[in-house]
């Protein structure tokens, strides 16, 4: 049973709204690690502790970027369905497999071509 426009509509708007709430998250942890670090000298490489303050700062900054980018590319994915273009390959036109924008549901491109030219985007 395929889903509706209505059903896709919620689900890429229930991801978005848990994106939103991952970002924030994120963001409020990268604020309590600056701030601590903040009293710090610079030097923390030899924190006894395990990774660096520098470390987890760098990977918190990565994971908020890579939400911001899902953000944008549900955002896409519902001006498509606005379009009626969601779950056609960008490339090639043809359908999305169901099952993969089951997992992925902002995908922009089928299998076969997001195999052929993987990129950071859906």
């Amino acid at each position: 049973m395929n889903p509706t426009d209505e059903q896709l509509r919620a689900t890429l708007i229930a991801e978005r709204a848990r994106t939103l709430a991952l970002i924030d998250s994120l963001s409020a942890r990268l604020k309590a690690v600056i701030d601590a670090t903040a009293d710090q000298a610079a030097d923390d490489e030899h924190d006894p502790e395990g990774s660096t303050l520098a470390v987890e700062r760098g990977e918190l900054v990565a994971q908020v970027e890579r939400s911001r980018v899902r953000v944008e590319e549900i955002d896409g994915a519902l001006e498509r369905l606005g379009h009626g273009n969601y779950g056609r390959c960008e490339n090639c036109g043809k359908p999305i497999d169901p099952e993969r924008l089951e997992v992925l549901p902002a995908a922009r491109q089928c299998i076969d071509c997001a195999m052929r030219g993987p990129t950071r985007r859906w």
